[in-house]
């Protein structure tokens, strides 16, 4: 039986194959997510690190799963193609995170120094190593199909990808609440094993649905890519072969947290230089503009993502040392509450893209530049509430469950305004050929965020002692500077972007 193009193939009006993607990447986000959400209590309360260490791993991963897609994005655009790279990203993802599954011995106090498992350890790094370069190929290289999958002014465009993002979210919620439940209550093992098992089903989700995908997302040149290099192995062969060699690059960096940081910052400065060479002599005026205006959202992600990281640093300490978690007599564990995310963005998420939808219709959709102000305006508030919680008990208690639920939910409406915009906003505003590159600096920019997240969450370093807080007064004085400083100076970056978009709409050139 001949495949049905994907462009014929519909669903809820969108394409049979932004389902395929939507599933995939629920199920991939489920192990991602199902890991992410015991990390810092994994760290603090089994190996005994301090909060600032234990912020410090957490940022060198985040800021590398994120950076890699700026290599993993150009390899799939020059050579690979994009589901060769989502395929192998997965396969790596499955290893990674099958491997966490080995916790080895907890850690101990001894004559008043810890004493650390360090075989285990070293296969927690490598492990994490093999999530890291997973995610690097597949991550961009997904969202890059969605986008392969409408017209580059289909109006469905930005709902399409608030669907995709619903996936996500999906999976995100599942995971955190299975893998949170069975890490904290069995042990790690079987938390990080869970995260493992959904990344398999992601992987074969996506091979499943090949027949929707037909003509999207194929190698760029295929017979470069089985070419051979120097008589013996074919390119893509070597690529992947060499993607094997860097885990042990990224193994050390992500004992090295400042070496991360110093690393990060080298790459954005280059990819801006490189970036302001091909707008100055490549690139038209209207490519020009584009670019400048995908720089400053970028620019703009540093700062949401800086903001709402923290749910799975600062905030799910907070949560689990001075929020009230007990409901109808049962007390929660502190890990479900960072589900509240993604569930908020199940709720809300139809909402917002037929809302978009609808101000389209209307001509009064507001452009990429205001929702991203917009979205950090949300962010800022969310984090003020929390200051406010603190402020009302007074240093004496703990804090209502009822502000942490209204922060994510407001801090959720703001990234749904920007996430999703945000990848859609990349894919409108590239130029053709460099798509999967720009998604890649995309991910890159969401890096800084995540390690600004983990520099941000170490303001709020509170002292342990075998992984249990030893002064709640220092807790609650932490919290609150910190939650409030990111409340005024949150707002004050959202109002500049909210001035500075109808100028930056005029770049745009068209593209809403």
């Amino acid at each position: 039986m001949s495949s049905v193009s994907a462009a014929e193939k519909q669903i809820l009006g969108h394409p049979r194959g932004l389902f395929v993607l939507f599933f995939t990447e629920m199920w991939e986000r489920f192990s991602f997510y199902g890991m992410k959400a015991l990390l810092i209590f994994y760290l603090t309360k089994y190996h005994f690190f301090t909060d600032s260490a234990a912020s410090g791993i957490i940022g060198s991963y985040a800021a590398l799963v994120y950076a890699l897609p700026v290599l993993g994005g150009y390899l799939a655009d020059k050579y690979l193609g994009f589901k060769k790279a989502v395929t192998f990203g997965a396969l790596l993802l499955i290893i990674g995170h099958l491997g966490m599954a080995f916790e080895g011995h907890q850690a101990y106090i001894e004559n008043g120094v810890t004493i650390r498992d360090g075989f285990a350890l070293k296969m927690f790094y490598m492990s994490i190593s093999f999530i890291i370069m997973g995610v690097g190929f597949l991550k961009p290289n997904i969202s890059s199909i969605v986008g392969d999958l409408y017209p580059s002014n289909d109006a469905r465009r930005d709902s399409g990808f608030t669907i995709f993002y619903i996936g996500i979210n999906v999976g995100s919620t599942l995971s955190i609440l299975l893998c949170g439940w069975l890490g904290e209550t069995f042990g790690w093992r079987y938390g990080f094993g869970a995260a493992g098992v959904g990344m398999i089903a992601g992987l074969l989700t996506f091979l499943s649905g090949q027949k929707y995908l037909v003509g999207i997302g194929d190698a760029p040149h295929p017979d470069k890519l089985r070419s051979k290099v120097l008589g013996l192995l074919s390119r893509e062969y070597l690529i992947y072969l060499s993607a094997l060699g860097a885990l042990l690059v990224v193994w050390f960096l992500m004992q090295y947290h400042d070496v991360v940081g110093v690393l990060l910052l080298a790459s954005i400065g280059a990819t801006l230089l490189f970036l302001s060479w091909y707008m100055a002599a490549r690139a038209d005026k209207v490519i020009r503009g584009r670019l400048f205006v995908l720089i400053v959202l970028n620019i703009s992600a540093v700062v949401y993502f800086g903001y709402m990281e923290q749910q799975f640093i600062s905030l799910n300490l907070f949560t689990d040392r001075i929020v009230n978690r007990e409901v109808f007599g049962h007390i929660i564990k502190a890990s479900a509450f960072v589900s509240l995310n993604p569930i908020f963005i199940i709720l809300c998420g139809p909402f917002v893209a037929w809302m978009w939808i609808g101000l389209n219709k209307r001509n009064l959709e507001p452009n990429s530049t205001a929702k991203f102000g917009w979205g950090i305006v949300q962010a800022s508030l969310g984090y003020g509430l929390l200051a406010l919680g603190i402020y009302l008990v007074g240093g004496s208690g703990k804090v209502s469950l009822i502000w942490l639920v209204l922060s994510y939910l407001i801090v959720t409406t703001g990234e749904l305004f920007l996430s999703p915009v945000g990848l859609s906003t990349v894919t409108k505003l590239s130029p053709r050929h460099m798509v999967g590159f720009m998604m890649g600096v995309w991910f890159l920019f969401t890096a800084a965020g995540e390690y600004m997240a983990a520099l941000l969450s170490k303001l709020a370093d509170i002292d342990t002692v075998g992984g249990e807080m030893a002064d709640i007064t220092q807790a609650y004085d932490a919290y609150s500077s910190l939650y409030s400083h990111m409340m005024y100076y949150g707002l004050g970056f959202g109002a500049l972007l909210l001035l500075l978009s109808p100028f930056l709409r005029k770049l745009m050139y068209g593209v809403k």
